[in-house]
């Protein structure tokens, strides 16, 4: 680490649970963001001023007028750019020695499995069902700590499924795939601009525990806020020892 990294990260270091050691893990780690949008635009932020090493932001959608509302990667200059694109611009004003890959398309298959087995923490800051739980599979796979947030209303959760331990519950423990869910999605239900920088603050935060070992993760825990009345609550998330996708199987990695 040179002089310049140890002025700018200092606040970091001066910490005795992250020091010069956790820092320079951060420095040599590789984040996945699926979502540039209300969750990875804060998420990433924090990434970046943390100095996480490689950040790898996925999403195929443009930057519209309706997102600068919460989306605080972008501004009305980036109107109509791709989001990873204006997404990878700020970043690099934040950070310049972070490495923001772009990647402009909705991650799935085998282009999911290849960036989640890249990674060494992945954040889902996507907004609908089908990408959450193909997230959740492909984390399961490759044996990679998963942080996973929503925000719709005023209402957000956030939780950590760290499959590097046989014993986490994951997402579809939680949210069965064949259950019928209702899609509620911010164009339709609306949502408060500071719960998306609330929860995808909190992501950042876990992605920086994960990589660092530092303090006590998410895992096996659902943290939810209302954010009209600012409560939040816990619950605590039980293995589903039938659960089709860590139920019985075993991560590629261990």
């Amino acid at each position: 680490m040179n002089d310049d990294q140890l002025l700018r990260y200092s606040r970091h270091i001066l910490l005795p649970q992250l020091g010069i050691e956790g820092q320079e893990r951060l420095m040599n780690s590789r984040a996945l963001i699926v979502g540039a949008g209300g969750l990875g635009s804060p998420a990433a932020l924090y990434l970046a001023a943390a100095g996480v090493g490689k950040i790898t932001l996925a999403d195929g959608d443009r930057v519209d007028l309706t997102n600068l509302q919460r989306q605080i990667l972008h501004t009305p200059a980036t109107l109509g750019m791709s989001k990873v694109e204006s997404g990878r611009e700020t970043l690099g004003r934040f950070n310049a020695e972070v490495e923001v890959v772009a990647v402009e398309r909705r991650l799935e298959g085998d282009a999911l499995d290849s960036r989640v087995g890249q990674a060494d923490v992945v954040l889902d800051c996507s907004d609908n069902f089908p990408t959450r739980h193909a997230i959740n599979r492909a984390c399961h796979r490759f044996g990679k700590p998963l942080v996973s947030g929503a925000a719709i209303r005023f209402d957000g959760q956030v939780s950590v499924f760290d499959f590097r331990d046989p014993a986490s519950p994951c997402y579809e423990c939680l949210f069965s795939e064949k259950a019928e869910q209702s899609e509620e999605r911010c164009a339709v239900m609306g949502v408060f601009a500071p719960v998306t920088g609330i929860i995808g603050t909190i992501q950042a935060a876990e992605a920086l525990k994960i990589l660092t070992g530092m303090g006590e993760t998410l895992s096996g825990r659902l943290l939810i806020l209302d954010a009209l009345s600012m409560h939040l609550r816990e619950i605590r998330i039980a293995k589903n020892r039938d659960c089709e996708v860590c139920g019985k199987s075993v991560p590629l990695a261990l």
